[in-house]
């Protein structure tokens, strides 16, 4: 049975309030998405020391961090941005965030303004710096200078990237209405993206707009049928719009396709919590079989 066909509306059911349930909020995935792999942002094209530098982070990023500072000073013009491109990951990659933020972002101010793709690739590795440091407003202003230099270097996929980081900064703000404007944009640029249709979904469900977010996780089972986390979101969507046997069925769905694993945990105490389905009525004297 499709997801589509589990979370149709139960007709004339008697369903209890959710708002008495203790269902945990975990809705929180925007605000709490880690800092994205620098890897998904693509690195500039690597010259010999920066294949070695980025080869060296992986096994020792301490030296890796030493000397891309002394190449760093010791350089200058494309020689410079690449040595700040490996020191931004050798910091990345021993928790020196501050250190991180400041060479991306002298890496990005270091770049032609004609080579707007790769300043949008260093902004948003500055900005997601900045959002583990906890600078929200600081991480803001670097993403959406990043987004401005994604757009002017017409490139959509790392467009979309990017709106998911300012999501997650705007959330962590508080501005969740602006977040969910982000999403938008991200689900335009990549509409087959089930990440971003699930994350649209769980925000909508913190703006309480739940016809929106049952849209938004029908299309993310869709493209992603089988991930447990879409499944466990489907059945809180489904408990809060009212359908009890609808969340049931996805939480059941989620023990089966994942046992052992965090998200049918989650799905097992929900479904603690509700209890069985309710037996199905005794048939009337008109209804019994007739011997």
């Amino acid at each position: 049975m499709t997801l589509t066909a589990i979370l149709l509306p139960m007709l004339l059911q008697a369903i209890p309030d959710p708002s008495n349930m203790t269902v945990p909020d975990y809705s929180a995935e925007v605000q709490d998405r880690p800092p994205r792999s620098s890897s998904i942002i693509d690195a500039p094209e690597d010259s010999g020391w920066l294949g070695e530098c980025l080869e060296q982070i992986e096994e020792e990023p301490s030296r890796a961090h030493v000397q891309a500072q002394i190449r760093r000073d010791t350089t200058s013009g494309d020689d410079r941005v690449l040595a700040n491109h490996c020191l931004g990951l050798a910091a990345t990659e021993l928790g020196r965030w501050e250190e991180a933020r400041a060479a991306f972002t002298a890496a990005r101010q270091e770049t032609p303004e004609s080579d707007a793709r790769l300043r949008a690739r260093f902004g948003a590795m500055a900005g997601n710096a900045a959002l583990v440091t906890g600078d929200t407003a600081g991480a803001l202003d670097l993403l959406d200078a990043a987004r401005a230099d994604a757009i002017a270097a017409m490139a959509g996929t790392l467009q979309a990237l990017i709106a998911l980081d300012r999501a997650h900064a705007l959330v962590e703000s508080g501005d969740l209405e602006a977040a969910e404007v982000a999403l938008a944009e991200a689900r335009t640029l990549q509409p087959e993206d089930a990440e971003t249709r699930l994350l649209s979904a769980t925000l909508l469900r913190r703006l309480d707009r739940l016809e929106e977010a049952q849209e938004q996780i029908e299309e993310a089972a869709r493209l992603a049928p089988l991930e447990p986390s879409i499944g466990l979101e489907a059945g809180v969507i489904a408990m809060l719009s009212g359908r009890e046997e609808a969340a049931r069925s996805s939480w059941l769905s989620v023990t089966a396709m994942a046992p052992g694993s965090p998200e049918a945990a989650t799905a097992q105490s929900y479904l603690d919590q509700i209890g069985p389905a309710p037996a199905p009525p005794a048939p009337t004297a008109a209804e019994a079989p007739q011997p």
